[in-house]
């Protein structure tokens, strides 16, 4: 699973976040400043939000008890009970606009799928902003400066996409845990997962230096989708760029409870700097 593809010559480890693409505070173990760090990607450590384990031990003893084809019903069942997804009524629902009251973790992660630019990313998005302290760089457009029409879209249908819903964020918290939880029992001492993304214009992401030999140093977006088949990723530009991502950034994966996420073999990966290889089909 792990794979390497070396630095750009020349890079540091001094290479960094920039200051205008963090919080100064954050709702983890470890500040915005590290975890977006090109670092953190060549030595990641474990990103535990907080409160969570703490908040929901009998999910996890649960999980420790139950059998691996099993844990994926524990979680969701588990995940149905505690926010009453199924009976809105006992969360407070008195009418009213019912689909945003039913919106989920699941529907959010599809919507994501379908267009990563929507209303469902601007809120996977804030949930990033909000529990790792890393700001969106892009949404349908360049985010650079929080005065501009441009973020202030971005605020808005993030505020849409939150309004009336069940504890959404709260939802995403446990589905960030659960899978690093899966990730650590199906690949235990496993550090990075050599992910790739097909783009067709270099240019649209914020590189930060250039190497030898199609090496980069890219700041990414918060959260973006990448695919764990190079063959895949073939279909969705004319470069190619392969990342080794540390599984402690990944918040979600094809696979981990089926039926979300259909085929692409695609994976969530929180961003920040990291070195790319980039090379053609």
């Amino acid at each position: 699973m792990p794979g390497s593809h070396g630095r750009p010559p020349g890079a540091t480890d001094k290479a960094t976040l920039p200051r205008s693409a963090r919080l100064p505070i954050n709702r983890c173990n470890l500040p915005a400043v590290v975890l977006g760090s090109l670092t953190y990607q060549r030595h990641p450590s474990p990103l535990l939000l907080d409160g969570v384990a703490e908040l929901h031990r009998d999910l996890f003893r649960r999980l420790d008890e139950a059998g691996t084809d099993a844990r994926g019903e524990v979680f969701r069942d588990y995940l149905t009970v505690h926010f009453q997804l199924e009976w809105l009524e006992e969360m407070g629902y008195t009418g009213g606009q019912k689909a945003r009251a039913k919106a989920n973790y699941a529907r959010m992660i599809r919507g994501w799928s379908f267009d990563s630019d929507s209303r469902e990313g601007a809120v996977l998005k804030g949930w990033v902003e909000s529990r790792f302290g890393l700001l969106p760089r892009w949404h349908g457009q360049p985010l650079r400066d929080p005065a501009d029409d441009a973020y202030g879209r971005y605020m808005e249908m993030r505020s849409q996409g939150l309004y009336g819903t069940n504890a959404l964020e709260a939802q995403f918290d446990l589905v960030y845990t659960y899978c690093q939880y899966e990730l650590a029992r199906r690949h235990p001492g496993a550090r990075h997962v050599t992910l790739y993304r097909g783009v067709n214009r270099v240019a649209d992401h914020e590189i930060l230096s250039r190497g030898e030999g199609g090496r980069h140093t890219l700041l990414f977006n918060n959260l973006n989708s990448f695919t764990c088949s190079r063959d895949r990723a073939c279909e969705f530009g004319d470069y190619i760029l392969a990342v080794d991502v540390p599984l402690s950034k990944i918040f979600f994966y094809c696979g981990l409870l089926p039926g979300i996420l259909q085929g692409e073999d695609e994976f969530l990966a929180i961003g920040g700097v990291a070195d790319v290889t980039l090379s053609t089909i």
